[in-house]
């Protein structure tokens, strides 16, 4: 009985956490993009760090409360959810072709190394130890630079139209101080509660490994999945959003939430957890 009670607290928890990314924080971001004009590619990268907030939350509790091991199951499998739904969503989209895009290969191939190298640590039992920070964050920067400037290179034609598109909706809309402010009011109230939610999930789900002995690499796992379904809204509101405009812009941003989120989730995220493990444990 107290398992199924602690069962049903992890699910609550990481629902939750889902919702709120889902409903509330990544809503807002958008809007505090596109308040600011902000290009297709930027508003993906918002988008990205924002559906990663969830595996941020998770991983970094998950490390306080000593459970390294759930922590890279669940980067790992939230790293290959999430290329799973962004290919389910570019194909019922109908978007495919658009990928022929060299900039757009080259993300898709940078994708494919942040799934490819946690399965090669976990073979070879390479340790997330403290050492292999400064690789993940030198990694981190590489993946950044060849993104932009892969984007400056071969998205000429789709960063042009979206300039005129935003030189056009600019006449019309005036930007307001008042709703920056709003929306960073917001976000800040919505980060709170993701934390205090976050904390009782940790509890959980140190309980479920500690009291009830269920292995660390079943809970990842589940908490790839629960933290990667704001990812598939994200991709599929990107391409609905820029359709009226008959460009690559959707599948840019798509794109670009997809990379970021990944190479976040591996490079970064991994990182904070390996810290926060090596300091309080």
């Amino acid at each position: 009985m107290k398992l199924l009670l602690e069962i049903i607290c992890f699910i609550v928890y990481s629902l939750l956490i889902v919702a709120i990314s889902k409903y509330i924080l990544v809503n807002l971001l958008r809007r505090f993009a596109e308040s600011l004009d902000l290009k297709a590619k930027t508003v993906g990268n918002i988008a990205g760090i924002a559906t990663s907030m969830p595996e941020l939350l998770s991983v970094s509790f998950s490390a306080f409360a000593g459970l390294i091991g759930t922590s890279i199951y669940n980067i790992l499998s939230s790293n290959i959810i999430n290329f799973a739904q962004y290919m389910l969503a570019i194909r019922l989209n109908n978007n495919v072709k658009k990928l022929n895009n060299r900039a757009l290969k080259i993300d898709v191939f940078m994708v494919i190394v942040t799934i490819i190298l946690p399965i090669l640590m976990l073979i070879f039992n390479i340790e997330a130890n403290i050492e292999i920070v400064p690789i993940f964050i030198l990694l981190f920067i590489l993946f950044y630079y060849i993104n932009s400037n892969t984007h400056k290179l071969y998205l000429k034609k789709e960063e042009q139209l979206e300039a005129d598109i935003i030189e056009k909706e600019a006449r019309f809309i005036k930007k307001k101080k008042k709703e920056i402010i709003k929306y960073s009011t917001y976000l800040i109230l919505t980060g709170i509660a993701l934390f205090v939610i976050g904390n009782l999930l940790s509890d959980s789900l140190e309980r479920l490994c500690v009291q009830f002995n269920i292995p660390e690499f079943i809970i990842g796992i589940a908490l790839g999945f629960v933290t990667s379904l704001p990812e598939l809204i994200t991709f599929f509101e990107a391409q609905k959003h820029h359709k009226s405009t008959n460009s690559d812009l959707g599948v840019v941003e798509a794109t670009n939430n997809l990379l970021t989120s990944n190479v976040l989730n591996l490079f970064f995220i991994q990182s904070v957890s390996i810290i926060i493990y090596a300091i309080f444990n």
